[in-house]
């Protein structure tokens, strides 16, 4: 079994710290419910879990009636990043929200785990291609994907806390469409805004449904996003 010196030990896990934090702190200001604290506490434990596979018992080395897997904790960490992952996935109304998230502690579980072995080249790279998607390719999508979905429409509104997002959504399905999915941002204490990508018949007039949005109840403003 390899040996892991007490300083490599202690590079290896302020590292792997380092990098569960820089992905959590691009949650954090995203507002989602595990940041920046959560993705190190991920990226610590999955390290923590992999050298003791890995490092933490040489002292059974040679030993006939013990089996030693190295790779076996490890392995055992995918699985149970799972259950915290699925934690992070919510559903609200129509959309589903988190699984970004829980994306993002797989990847920092992954990070804290090539960290441990040694794979620090590796961890890094992929810690700068998690931050590129977080934070880069967010506005592609928004600048690009959204717009070539052929039929779909950005709607932008100010609404006042405790709407029935089921209002707006009857609205809509009377005009022939349906709401492809909701982001809920918060814009102060005393309101939300909603980003709405809707679907509607080529048929309908937008301005007809921006009205009627504007008449419903607990709804400040509408806009499109063009």
């Amino acid at each position: 079994m390899p040996e892991l010196s007490t300083g490599d030990l202690i590079l290896r896990v302020l590292l792997a710290g380092a990098l569960g934090g820089a992905i959590g702190f691009e949650r954090e200001i995203s507002d989602q419910p595990a940041g920046f604290r959560t993705h190190i506490l991920v990226s610590l434990g999955a390290a923590l879990f992999t050298m003791l596979g890995a490092y933490g018992l040489s002292e059974f080395e040679g030993v006939p009636e013990v089996r030693v897997d190295p790779t076996r904790v490890a392995a055992q960490v995918v699985t149970g990043i799972g259950f915290l992952g699925a934690g992070a996935i919510i559903q609200q109304g129509v959309s589903v929200k988190g699984l970004t998230t829980a994306a993002s502690l797989w990847a920092t579980a992954a990070i804290g785990t090539a960290v441990a072995l040694g794979f620090e080249i590796g961890a890094l790279v992929v810690t700068g291609a998690v931050l590129i998607s977080l934070f880069l390719l967010r506005y592609v999508r928004k600048a690009v994907i959204d717009r070539l979905k052929p039929g779909f429409t950005r709607l932008v509104v100010d609404v006042s806390p405790g709407l029935r997002l089921g209002n707006l959504s009857e609205v809509i399905e009377g005009h022939g469409g349906h709401i492809e999915s909701i982001k809920v941002h918060r814009e102060g204490e005393t309101g939300e805004r909603l980003v709405m990508l809707v679907k509607l018949p080529a048929a309908v007039h937008l301005q007809d449904v921006v009205v009627e949005l504007g008449t419903v109840d607990g709804v400040q403003n509408v806009d499109t996003d063009d």
